[in-house]
């Protein structure tokens, strides 16, 4: 989708194609959703004007799930955190857990944000779902949104037995913003020697503030969140430091040195989406620091194309992806 306000992508830099599925969809959406996010459209979508909020009867999915929101101790000096609680219903027994991360461009959204398609995911593998609502920026830059979801992590997994989530099968995930918040979650477990985790699951994840990829330029203007989006959203967590030399890797993950000692990743990004470099090297340097990790790129395929057209025939493929490496992940 192309605005006006858009940079026009570079013409030395041909695009790849949108998947035929997905660029039909796109076609429409242009029509009433821009391309590029600008910062003074923060206040109108954290006041909720393009999010919906799912009620406690759409996530107990006909009695599936049993719901509950607990409000538990933020970061040293910081607020509470309120923490959604999904629980398949009349399931005895600890169980695996999915410690879910909203996405949102570190601007927007909250713990049941995109919260339909993870307890769809869960249904079917016999997950709990532990989602953190965690402070936004502008107004509560790094390192408030990371401390947030480290926080509920830790919580989550002190009280895993009282929940009846099994502490040893927690995997940390989430899209886009919230995949990024993830790694970093993920690299601070590491760097504390916080809980022990399965995994992590990162769908298109958010890593790095420099915004400099050849994807990032090849797709300036084009599809969803394209790199003035970017900008909007790491400027608004990080303020001037953005591309600086001094960024943490807690909020930039692919700027953490050692990739070592992390738990087994799940990745996966579209080809035609300005993550795509940033991820597919963030994969990269798993392997090259002797970790474990899937890679998936998905051809033709925009930022959040598997949310926004889930009947897509690579939206589905995507999912089935994700569930499969899920599965095999939590029942060795």
């Amino acid at each position: 989708m192309t605005t006006p306000s858009s940079p026009p992508h570079d013409d030395r830099l041909s695009p790849p194609p949108f998947d035929p599925e997905l660029a039909a969809a796109l076609a429409i959406m242009a029509e009433s959703i821009p391309s590029s996010l600008l910062p003074e459209m923060i206040p109108a979508l954290q006041g909720g004007a393009v999010l919906m909020r799912p009620s406690d009867d759409d996530l107990r999915r006909g009695g599936a799930f049993e719901i509950e929101e607990r409000t538990m101790p933020g970061p040293e000096g910081a607020p509470a955190i309120s923490l959604l609680i999904c629980r398949p219903a009349g399931v005895t027994g600890p169980i695996p857990a999915l410690y879910n991360i909203h996405g949102g461009g570190m601007v927007m959204g909250d713990n049941r944000t995109g919260i339909e398609g993870i307890l769809e995911m869960a249904q079917e593998l016999g997950l709990a779902v532990v989602s953190v609502e965690y402070r936004l920026a502008p107004e509560h830059p790094h390192p408030a949104p990371v401390e947030d979801c480290y926080a509920g992590l830790v919580w989550t997994a002190e009280h895993a037995e009282e929940i009846g989530v099994d502490r040893d099968r927690i995997v940390v995930g989430g899209g886009s913003a919230g995949g990024g918040l993830s790694a970093a979650v993920a690299l601070l477990a590491r760097d504390r020697g916080g809980p022990s985790l399965a995994g992590q699951l990162l769908a298109c994840p958010m890593l790095d503030d420099r915004n400099d990829t050849v994807s990032s330029l090849q797709m300036a203007g084009l599809g969803v969140w394209d790199r003035t989006s970017n900008d909007t959203g790491w400027t608004a967590l990080l303020g001037e430091r953005r591309g600086g030399p001094d960024v943490s890797p807690y909020a930039a993950p692919a700027r953490a040195e050692d990739l070592s000692g992390l738990p087994p990743a799940f990745i996966d990004v579209g080809s035609a989406e300005t993550f795509r470099d940033e991820d597919v090297a963030y994969a990269t340097r798993i392997w090259q620091a002797g970790g474990q990790a899937e890679l998936h790129v998905w051809p033709g395929g925009f930022h959040g194309f598997d949310i926004m057209v889930p009947q897509a025939a690579i939206s589905q493929a995507a999912r089935a992806a994700r569930i499969d490496w899920l599965r095999r992940l939590l029942t060795r």
